[in-house]
């Protein structure tokens, strides 16, 4: 079943310069594609009238470019000459997914053209990396391409935009993308946020997540815990105790408010009673909270007042353990 096409974003009318297209002639092995005529003139929409035209422009406007862009720009070019982009913001494939894709690949052939950058010797994946993997799996010669030109900061944001649209990217993956484009070309996180169609806000917590520990923005990678997890986390500035956190969470399947709220304990414990001059009596005071501990198997404060009196706060961590403590105390009345 042929998969329903996504167009590139607003933000991509302001990368595409006005360049035409490499003549055919230039590759031996290029061939014209006499199919898919419609998707190529969907492909022409989305993608190369925008590279005619900034979105400032009319839709009058932007259709006469999608007339005026040479239909020799969609070619047949053999698999062998393909390469994916170093650059790719995404590192990781499904290899279920693309196995799936493969078959799809084997039945219906490629619907949507990878657009590429003409290298040379070979041609360079600008979007559609996912789709030429899976036609190797698929066993096919030859792959659909645009050719387009695009300098290093443009290959980079269509490809990050490519791939944030089809929700492609883990977070740590996206967060590097906008890292680079930060580092590499200046780019403010508000001019990030118009070309991705994001939130400034979004795209601040994705960099945040650069400042975990890096066993924390494994587990994330390997979706062990959640990018709200992730954040709660980030409160916590010792890397050790994040990763400490990230497998609690992993290992006793903890909720995000949940994580929020052990988290808080631990950057905000709460506050004891300042300490007598009886030292005797702290002692006392430690060794009856530890024997509480045992009984109840989780942390427990005493909060001593004046009078001999005070209170007792128990902790617990997921609501199967304040179940628990609530079924321990109902087994002593």
């Amino acid at each position: 079943m042929a998969v329903k096409k996504k167009g590139l974003g607003r933000g991509l009318d302001a990368l595409f310069p006005e360049k035409s297209v490499k003549p055919a002639e230039k590759k031996t092995e290029q061939k014209p594609v006499a199919t898919n005529e419609s998707l190529h003139q969907q492909e022409e929409g989305s993608l190369n009238a925008s590279a005619v035209k900034s979105a400032a422009e009319t839709k009058d406007t932007a259709q006469a470019a999608v007339v005026e862009e040479p239909k020799k720009s969609e070619m047949l070019v053999k698999i062998s000459k393909v390469e994916p982009n170093r650059t790719q913001p995404r590192k990781q494939f499904d290899e279920d997914a693309l196995l799936e894709l493969s078959e799809s690949i084997k039945q219906f052939g490629i619907l949507q053209p990878l657009l590429v950058s003409d290298k040379g010797d070979y041609y360079e994946i600008i979007a559609g990396e996912r789709r030429w993997r899976a036609a190797k799996l698929a066993g096919l010669k030859e792959v659909p391409v645009i050719i387009k030109e695009f300098n290093d900061q443009q290959v980079v944001e269509i490809s990050l935009i490519e791939n944030i649209q089809r929700e492609d990217l883990n977070p740590i993956e996206e967060a590097m993308a906008y890292k680079r484009l930060i580092d590499e070309f200046k780019l403010k996180q508000d001019n990030i946020a118009e070309r991705v169609s994001k939130s400034r806000t979004a795209v601040t917590n994705s960099l945040r997540l650069l400042k975990l520990d890096e066993r924390v923005q494994q587990m994330l990678i390997d979706e062990m815990i959640s990018a709200g997890h992730a954040r709660a986390i980030l409160a916590i500035t010792d890397k050790d105790k994040q990763a400490s956190v990230a497998m609690k969470i992993f290992d006793e399947k903890l909720s995000v408010r949940e994580t929020e709220k052990l988290v808080k304990h631990i950057v905000e414990p709460p506050k004891k009673t300042q300490k007598t001059v009886n030292t005797a009596e702290d002692a006392i005071y430690e060794s009856l909270e530890e024997k509480m501990k045992g009984i109840v198997g989780t942390r427990v404060f005493i909060h001593r007042k004046k009078n001999n009196k005070g209170k007792i706060e128990i902790e617990y961590y997921s609501r199967d353990e304040l179940e628990r403590i609530i079924e321990l105390f109902e087994s002593i009345r």
